[in-house]
């Protein structure tokens, strides 16, 4: 078979799979597809199941009455969900009706937008009603200025029955306005149905706590960090037993994504990041209080363990993906310590194309620190030649480098460019151990800027690696990284690129929506004179301040409804880049949020970066 190359235009007629769950018959998994239609800018979603044993996907119209219902209570006398609910006056018409095409919002505190949608007084609440027709829905929040599921991701995780189907347990942080705003401070609240009584079960936590789930017999355990205000905290695996709470991963020196039980209620399943990947582990559940939990890896190799749908009998069922496959459902036999692949969505497009290399290197830091880097290679890599070579710098910051498949930034894509890409496990990754992963905090422009220039200048001393055409490319943090480099690189680049990257840390926490972030990973408030970390975070650290040493093409990308890095930072950074003299283009998408969501923008925006590229290095 001819090998082609990824190309932009390819990359978007891909599938992207969601596991949906088990059959109710549990052998077979249901999952829907989705696949972009860039003519008709849209994602058009099919729904399919395929056994657990491996076998011929089947096309369903539906999954009513077919996927197992996780909101029917176990007795089956009653139904959850969730909605909308108007509780707040906001708009000008709420204030006055008279006054019906007034285009006004009024606000008297803070979260008045959120991720890319402004406040209009809409709460999300539970609701739970008898399983028969034209029954009553109860609001269990009812006249409550909270949401549940939490904003803006949250979705029908965030609730579940416990299992005498006597009580709903939910997820939600009880904060509104600038109390919202500043604080991670999310609560596990049981609602009782006899008494509509609701208790908060873990009061005492002051961060995060999500994602609850009980064993068959009837053990709950949920997701935790500890500090408020600290969205990248250890997240650990909590659970409550006879009324004591254990804390299985206080131990571990890693962080959890996401668990499941196994079922016999003998051990806990969990996702986490490791070496530059995402694997399986499994505790062993001790005799509670008497001994720690043991904890194994049990799974390894080149690729990212993305969601852990189920288990029957010896099997876990995941999504699993690396940087050349979008994700697949696999099957991974916990006996036999072997995978099998159910899902072959994209498989016939992947068999055509010739496929990039993935190294894993180790560079030493200017501290004497041993750091992960990835390098990606181009299909038919010949190391006699020299290729362009691009320094990725992830976003988070505190988000794993691993083996992520992106639809925007496709290290596939890249390399099938002839680009080879050095992607750095810098500070304030996970996956090489919390105090790694917390050094990031209130140092933004410090270690990790050196972690970033002892990659490249590792890699650069290849032979073939054209050092006189070297770029750096990034989103959010990875963007700021860019827009900080821009003024210390020495001349080491050709050509930068920022996506809705922090340029001025002053006017970020006076725009951006989650204010405990800036609080938290600048150390303050920029009033703040006597409190010295953040001074530095709003001087030191700031790229504004670099702006004179700045000499160097930049490409600036901006999403118009991105409230977490806000428009004015681009802006700002394209004016000065412009008011300088230094070739610099403005790519902005009205419509679009921190990322990049419809078919022909994400056209665009992939057309005009290599355009950047080719131009400019």
């Amino acid at each position: 078979m001819t090998q082609h190359r990824m190309t932009a235009h390819l990359l978007w007629q891909l599938g992207r799979i969601t596991a949906l769950g088990f059959c109710k018959d549990k052998q077979n998994i249901v999952y829907k597809v989705s696949t972009p239609s860039v003519e008709e800018n849209k994602q058009n979603t099919k729904h399919y199941y395929i056994p657990i044993e491996g076998g011929n996907p089947i096309e369903i119209e539906k999954t009513d009455g077919i996927l197992v219902n996780k909101n029917q209570s176990p007795d089956g006398k009653y139904l959850l969900s969730h909605q909308e609910v108007k509780l707040q006056n906001v708009l000008g018409k709420d204030f006055y009706p008279e006054l019906e095409k007034a285009e006004v919002q009024i606000y008297d505190s803070l979260n008045y937008r959120h991720w890319d949608t402004w406040n209009e007084g809409k709460f999300n609440h539970v609701f739970y009603k008898e399983n028969k027709e034209d029954a009553t829905q109860i609001d269990i929040m009812k006249d409550e200025l909270f949401d549940c599921p939490q904003k803006p991701f949250g979705d029908d995780e965030d609730y579940i029955w416990s299992p005498d189907s006597k009580s709903i347990l939910y997820v939600s942080k009880k904060k509104t306005g600038t109390e919202y705003a500043i604080s991670t401070n999310s609560n596990i609240f049981q609602y009782e149905l006899a008494t509509a009584k609701t208790t908060n079960l873990t009061e005492e936590n002051l961060g995060y706590d999500v994602a609850p789930q009980f064993s068959k017999s009837g053990i709950l355990a949920w997701l935790q960090m500890h500090r408020d205000g600290y969205e990248a905290d250890k997240n650990d695996i909590i659970i409550l037993f006879q009324g004591i709470k254990t804390n299985l991963t206080a131990h571990w020196d890693g962080t959890v994504d996401s668990f499941i039980w196994s079922e016999d209620s003998q051990k806990i399943y969990f996702i986490a990041p490791i070496d530059g990947t995402k694997q399986l582990f499994e505790i062993h559940l001790p005799e509670l209080t008497k001994m720690l939990p043991q904890i194994n890896q049990i799974t390894d190799g080149y690729f990212d363990i993305t969601k852990l749908i189920g288990l029957n009998n010896n099997k876990i069922l995941v999504s699993r993906e690396d940087t050349n496959h979008a994700a697949e459902i696999f099957s991974y036999d916990l006996m036999e310590k072997n995978w099998q692949q159910l899902t072959n969505i994209n498989t016939e497009i992947y068999q055509s194309l010739a496929l990039s290399k993935t190294e894993k290197r180790y560079v030493t830091t200017t501290d004497g620190k041993k750091m992960l880097v990835w390098v990606i290679f181009p299909p038919d890599f010949d190391a006699s030649k020299k290729y362009p070579t691009l320094l990725y710098c992830q976003g988070g910051p505190q988000s794993a480098l691993s083996q992520f498949y992106s639809f925007r930034w496709n290290f596939q894509l890249m390399a099938a460019n002839d680009y080879i890409i050095v992607a750095p496990n810098r500070r304030g990754m996970p996956g090489h151990g919390v105090e790694w992963n917390e050094q990031i905090s209130k140092d933004w422009g410090g270690q990790v800027m050196n972690d970033y220039l002892s990659a490249i200048d590792d890699v650069s001393k290849e032979s073939y690696v054209d050092s006189n055409r070297l770029g750096c490319i990034g989103a959010s943090y990875g963007g700021y990284s860019a827009f900080y480099l821009a003024g210390i690189h020495q001349n080491r680049f050709k050509t930068f690129i920022a996506h809705d990257g922090v340029f001025n840390t002053q006017s970020m926490f006076g725009t951006t929506e989650e204010i405990f972030f800036n609080n938290w990973d600048f150390g303050g408030a920029y009033w703040e004179k006597d409190n010295a970390v953040a001074q530095k975070a709003y001087n030191e650290f700031n790229p504004i301040n670099l702006i004179n040493n700045w000499n160097t093409p930049i490409l600036i990308i901006q999403g118009g409804k991105d409230f977490r890095v806000p428009i004015g930072q681009a802006q700002e950074a394209f004016q000065a880049a412009q008011l300088r003299g230094i070739k610099s283009r403005f790519l902005y998408f009205p419509d679009e949020n921190h990322w990049v969501l419809n078919p022909q923008n994400a056209q665009v925006w992939q057309k005009e970066f290599f355009k950047w590229l080719k131009e400019t290095l």
